[in-house]
């Protein structure tokens, strides 16, 4: 019997049902339905007044959060994609990011967001938006790439007392399973190492932790070994364990499904560039999606993101140097 990605989201959240009554959950749909992906399915009849569905409004769904949050509660967001949340975006960046230092009152909310792009979804339902959010002090933004983060992650994301913006990718949900669900899991803020190397380094998060080892096993056949670095958060972003990468390989691709211009690719590059530049063999590189809505055809929207086989290109460029 397996766990799937979208399983460990839904057992994090039945346990802090389970052992916190200050958590409740909140959204579209949630409550009889289950949720668009099911994330919630029979929460509602299992805590009975802690799962609410509310009304298609981002804005009030976040400000209602965040007024629950100041007086005591621990409330749990979900986003029906991510991209809706820019509707909320002054919820977010404005009251919750920066209460806890108008006030000192810590706002202790965590708002899941079904993110990245699936085939067919097109441009409203598959944007990365991380890097938009890790721009703001206050926030917390983690992307979990395993069944074991999505579940160890949340539950972490729900103790902390700062909001927490929680990216789940789509393309994860069902695809992704685990025998298990394992150990205790790291804390948010630290990185790990997906798969070793030393030749090249890729920083990455999210499904491209999966597209990027992929590529990894396919250059290991002409003798290159890459070693790949699950960032895990993008804010806190842990550049220790990049540095400490970058050092054994002296090569630095920096890989994402967002958009190319800024974000967080371009933050790993200007901190290493900063930090650790006399531990670089070759100019560091960036490989993110095409600078274009994400298309709805499968074919195009497996062209418009990175993939195995351009993640492959840009490593052998980097290599080349």
């Amino acid at each position: 019997m397996s766990v799937t990605y979208i399983d460990a989201i839904r057992e994090a959240q039945e346990k802090v049902l389970r052992e916190d009554g200050r958590v409740f959950l909140y959204g579209q749909d949630i409550a009889r339905f289950g949720g668009a992906f099911k994330a919630t399915k029979g929460l509602a009849e299992e805590f009975p007044g802690r799962v609410f569905d509310c009304p298609i409004s981002e804005d009030a769904m976040i400000g209602l959060a965040v007024g629950a949050a100041i007086e005591g509660m621990r409330p749990i967001i979900e986003m029906q994609f991510a991209d809706f949340s820019s509707i909320a975006f002054n919820q977010i960046v404005n009251q919750a990011a920066t209460h806890f230092y108008r006030t000192g009152m810590p706002v202790p909310i965590v708002v899941r967001l079904p993110s990245g792009g699936t085939p067919g979804s097109g441009p409203f339902h598959s944007q990365s938006m991380e890097g938009i959010y890790a721009q703001y002090p206050g926030l917390v933004v983690v992307t979990p790439a395993t069944v074991s983060d999505a579940y160890h992650m949340l539950i972490e994301s729900v103790k902390l007392d700062d909001p927490v913006l929680f990216f789940e990718h789509k393309f994860l949900y069902r695809w992704l399973k685990a025998k298990s669900i394992n150990g205790d899991g790291l804390p948010i803020g630290q990185a790990r190492i997906a798969r070793p190397g030393k030749h090249a380094t890729v920083v990455t998060y999210s499904a491209m932790v999966h597209e990027a080892v992929r590529a990894a096993d396919r250059l290991q056949a002409d003798g290159w070994e890459i070693e790949v670095v699950d960032l895990r958060s993008v804010k806190p972003l842990d550049l220790d364990t990049v540095l400490a990468s970058v050092a054994r390989t002296g090569r630095l691709l920096a890989l994402g499904e967002a958009f190319p211009w800024g974000g967080v690719t371009a933050e790993v590059v200007a901190k290493v560039t900063e930090e650790g530049f006399h531990l670089l063999d070759a100019p560091p590189q960036r490989l993110n999606a095409r600078d274009t809505p994400v298309p709805y055809h499968p074919k195009l929207w497996a062209a418009h993101r990175p993939t195995p086989e351009s993640i492959c290109e840009a490593l052998r460029k980097l290599l080349s140097f």
